[in-house]
């Protein structure tokens, strides 16, 4: 089991552990860049490779997709109700308990866990959660709440084709597959790199607070899957990765939307960093329980 299990961490702190030392290194790392890069190109690559190749079924989706959005419900309500009965911002730090960090972290952790059916599983709740993160999750930021974003995101339309694809029965052509597997495959480690650039920068304030977000995060997080997969009656592999996508840390993009909307931003930083180390630390734990 220990084998087992650092075969599935090793990868994931060695890709974060070089994008944490080149950027400690002071060298050149244009975020804005990669972060355009995974979100237009390379995540809706692996999105659509993976759903073509794995064969999802539509009940399979829509079951997962319910169960996503009703544990990003429960984060909601769950912190809604503590953060008001400690006076805390809730503009600025609801989503940082709504949305975890799925995509950086929980596609490699799924993809490791559980092979390429893990994988489309766990971009499933990654799908919802970027959904709902750039419709609810700014408009509670910005105070103003918008469906416009919805067209402005790549992976939408990667989802409306694979589904496309899968209830057509057809099989694309070689020069498509081939081109978007190649693509995706520099998302996820992007993605963990990309991670350890942010913690190199990211600095902890406030930091008695933001360790107790940080552990309300993680805590409630593992609960609420817990409960989504007890309550949808999941077994086995979708247990596994609805808990392991709900019991993330703070997404770094609740970061960049603190930092734009004026919220905190400092704290919200502080949040991502120490989740993120909290959950590297119980990583195994969680491993070792939803495997």
């Amino acid at each position: 089991m220990f084998g087992d299990l650092l075969a599935i961490i090793a990868p994931v702190f060695v890709c974060a552990g070089i994008g944490y030392i080149w950027v400690k290194q002071d060298r050149p790392f244009e975020m804005d860049l990669v972060t355009a890069l995974m979100t237009n190109i390379g995540a809706p690559s692996l999105i659509f490779i993976t759903l073509v190749e794995v064969e999802m079924t539509f009940d399979a989706f829509t079951t997962m997709a319910w169960a996503s959005a009703a544990a990003i419900a429960g984060f909601t309500i769950i912190s809604g109700v503590v953060l008001k009965a400690t006076g805390s911002n809730i503009r600025a730090f609801i989503p940082s308990m709504m949305f975890t960090n799925c995509g950086n972290m929980g596609l490699p952790l799924s993809l490791l866990a559980f092979g390429d059916p893990g994988l489309a599983l766990a971009i499933v709740y990654f799908t919802v959660s970027s959904v709902f993160q750039f419709t609810i999750g700014v408009g509670i930021a910005s105070g103003e709440m918008s469906v416009s974003g919805l067209a402005r995101i790549p992976m939408l339309y990667a989802i409306f084709a694979a589904v496309a694809v899968i209830a057509s029965g057809v099989t694309p052509p070689d020069v498509i597959l081939n081109t978007t597997r190649l693509l995706g495959g520099m998302t996820i480690p992007m993605m963990l790199i990309a991670l350890g650039v942010s913690l190199g920068r990211l600095r902890v304030a406030s930091f008695k607070r933001s360790l107790l977000m940080s552990l309300l995060r993680l805590v409630m997080g593992f609960a609420v899957g817990y409960g989504v997969a007890w309550g949808f009656g999941f077994e086995g592999l979708e247990r596994g990765i609805i808990i392991m996508q709900s019991a993330m840390p703070v997404a770094v993009f609740n970061y960049l939307f603190a930092e734009r909307y004026k919220h905190n931003p400092e704290e919200v930083a502080g949040m991502v960093v120490l989740s993120t180390l909290i959950s590297f630390a119980t990583l195994p734990a969680l491993l070792w329980y939803v495997i």
